[in-house]
């Protein structure tokens, strides 16, 4: 049955809890960086579907993998063996740095980020959480705790105990908040919501070396910078990164390419700690999500995204100078933040009336780009000139 808008807004409106303030459209159908309403209008998609679809809208690859996998078995748990699971862990595994060699499948960036703290306790029998202002990991109890952004800690009181935030980017607050008490420090290698906050590679180096020092698991917390996302498949041992691998990287939302998916990938010190029910997950490791993950995989390799996401930054930079509002452009690849001098609200309201979806982020001042890793050039074109244009 085919329902138009208003009908779509009404029906949700009446019967679904409140999320997120929706924009006034409904989505029927996707391809590439374009999507479809219910009224036939095109969009251009530079938010990626809430920095998800990493291989586009509907990717052919990705969807024949799904359509395969559907006619044979939709889902078993990991209380079997699974050839598609088996496959998705080796597949995830080879991309990874080498330090990080085996992988724990769940189902979403939130619950990585919990399995992650959970096996670091595991690994070094101790309790405390680093993690830092302007880091969003979550919504879940612990990692919504492990979460020092605006409203969103308060919202999941009574907090889980342990939980204490340094500065971002200052290796001496780190210092004064590390001990033999500290488990895990966790960190977004680029803080996303905050406004796409980067920190220097060699305050990766010194948190690697205090981490060594002080026996304390280092977490990178990729839902959004995995996957392609900055360029190459992780920020961990990327030049970005001084070269730093950490000892567990939490993924998601690009990992599947919108069937929902997380994992945790992890180095021989942490996976030789958990044992048998250490951890468990009903759905983690179904085998659509596999399935969705091997698709994701190759349909990045095969169309050469991470060399043309890094051709789109490049050429985005480029093109922005010609923007006299923008003050600065942050991030990297295709998780880029762009700063105007005054709240960007307007400049966002302005692109959606004009088709182009973006997003926006805590900083009022900050647009946040997130688009598919198949975004063109001419994409970027028809990006800027709606900013250039009255």
């Amino acid at each position: 049955m085919n329902m138009d808008f208003q009908s779509v807004k009404e029906t949700e409106d009446r019967f679904q809890v409140e999320t997120y303030a929706k924009m006034d459209i409904a989505v029927e159908r996707g391809r590439g960086t374009r999507i479809w309403t219910t009224e036939g209008v095109e969009y251009l998609d530079l938010y990626g579907g809430h920095a998800v679809c990493a291989t586009g809208h509907s990717h052919p690859h990705v969807v024949e993998a799904l359509k395969n996998q559907a006619e044979k078995v939709l889902f078993y748990s990991n209380l079997v063996y699974s050839d598609i699971r088996a496959q998705a862990a080796e597949k995830l595994v080879s991309i990874a740095p080498p330090e990080l060699t085996k992988a724990f499948f769940c189902n979403s960036g939130t619950e990585a980020n919990e399995n992650a703290m959970r096996m670091a306790r595991f690994a070094t029998g101790r309790e405390k959480v680093i993690t830092f202002t302007g880091g969003f990991h979550g919504r879940t109890a612990d990692s919504i705790s492990a979460t020092f952004l605006g409203k969103y800690r308060d919202i999941g009181k009574p907090n889980v105990p342990g939980h204490v935030s340094a500065v971002w980017g200052s290796i001496e607050s780190v210092r004064a908040a590390a001990d033999m008490e500290t488990a895990a420090i966790m960190l977004e290698p680029i803080q996303s919501m905050a406004g796409v906050y980067e920190a220097p590679p060699s305050f990766f180096v010194e948190l690697r070396e205090l981490c060594e020092q002080l026996g304390i698991m280092l977490i990178f917390d990729e839902v959004q910078t995995g996957i392609g996302r900055t360029g190459s498949w992780f920020f961990a041992g990327s030049e970005l990164a001084g070269g730093v691998v950490p000892d567990i990287v939490s993924l998601a939302k690009s990992l599947g390419s919108g069937i929902p998916v997380g994992a945790c990938l992890v180095n021989d010190r942490v996976s030789g700690v958990v044992k048998t029910n250490d951890l468990g997950t009903t759905f983690g490791g179904g085998m659509l999500a596999m399935a969705a993950v091997v698709g994701t995989l190759e349909a990045i390799e095969n169309d050469r995204m991470l060399e043309n996401i890094t051709e789109f930054e490049q050429h985005l930079r480029t093109r922005l100078k010609e923007v006299e509002e923008v003050v600065a452009v942050r991030g990297r690849g295709g998780l880029l933040g762009i700063e105007f001098a005054e709240s960007c609200k307007p400049v966002h309201a302005k692109l959606l009336e004009k088709k182009i979806i973006t997003g926006t982020s805590s900083d009022a001042r900050i647009l946040r780009l997130l688009p598919p890793l198949c975004v063109s050039k001419e994409d970027a074109d028809m990006f800027v000139d709606a900013l250039i244009a009255d």
